[in-house]
């Protein structure tokens, strides 16, 4: 997909690497709507982003996990830009330690996690199938490929999103929607600082297992590894390269597989 010149949207950017994917594509010449939960930080947002673009940036907050709250979004973006051509579905969570996960844990994160996505997908792909092309970009993690220590509403929810891009790629891949996958590990943002700060021993642990499984990158390093992704349009963003590694290992054998990530867990303890 060419990016100058495109219409996108970035669902929370209000930091992390949902900021610097909005900054790159500015910086590619893009057309960018940013959101976020909280109406100050995504305000800090376009204002940290305005040098990079500012008639080509705008910003609403809202919760990318309701539809009306989209709706809000793209409307804003067809009104300042232009019709959509790029969702980046990055908003996520982390919440929750082991079976003591709440139920309203579990609800959030997959509704933020995942059913955001599905909710984005319903109101974008008919308009991109009478234009003939669109794009969306889900940010899952490395754990959903394999797994994440500690929290299995994390892991489950990233689990599904993969999913559900696979599943929007099969579906409308040969209609001109294209779909990326993001899987990064460790990222030096505030999800994973604060599980490394926190006074929970399991979410501490769920830190470290990620920190010490491979290099902490930098958002606007993992946004130029999105951006070269999204102009070959391939669906397996890997910003760390031995994902790739162990998620073959685990196709491989699984049994294997999961004897030494039980072995990783004991280390971490």
């Amino acid at each position: 997909m060419k990016v100058e010149g495109s219409v996108a949207v970035v669902t929370g950017a209000a930091g992390g690497i949902g900021l610097a994917v909005a900054q790159r594509l500015l910086e590619h010449g893009a057309h960018v709507v940013v959101t976020d939960l909280d109406a100050a930080r995504t305000s800090a947002a376009v204002a940290s982003l305005e040098p990079h673009g500012a008639d080509r940036v705008a910003g609403l907050a809202g919760d990318c996990s309701l539809e009306a709250d989209v709706q809000a979004v793209l409307d804003l973006a067809v009104e300042r830009f232009g019709p959509v051509d790029l969702y980046v579905a990055n908003a996520g969570v982390g919440l929750g330690q082991g079976l003591a996960s709440s139920e309203e844990d579990w609800s959030t994160s997959l509704d933020v996690n995942v059913m955001a996505h599905v909710r984005a997908a319903r109101l974008l792909v008919p308009g991109w199938l009478e234009r003939g092309r669109g794009y969306f970009l889900s940010t899952a993690s490395a754990a959903g490929l394999l797994t994440q220590i500690g929290s299995p509403t994390y892991s489950v929810t990233k689990h599904a999103a993969v999913a559900f891009a696979e599943w929007l790629s099969v579906t409308y891949g040969t209609r001109g929607i294209a779909v990326s996958c993001l899987c990064p590990m460790g990222v030096n943002t505030a999800m994973l600082n604060g599980g490394a700060d926190s006074d929970d021993p399991t979410a501490r642990q769920g830190a470290r297992a990620v920190t010490e499984a491979g290099g902490v990158l930098e958002p606007l390093d993992v946004a130029d590894v999105v951006l070269d992704a999204i102009d070959d349009e391939r669906f397996l963003v890997l910003p760390h390269p031995e994902v790739l590694e162990f998620y073959r290992r685990k196709a491989s054998d699984y049994d294997r597989w999961l004897a030494g990530m039980r072995r990783y867990q004991d280390t971490l303890a």
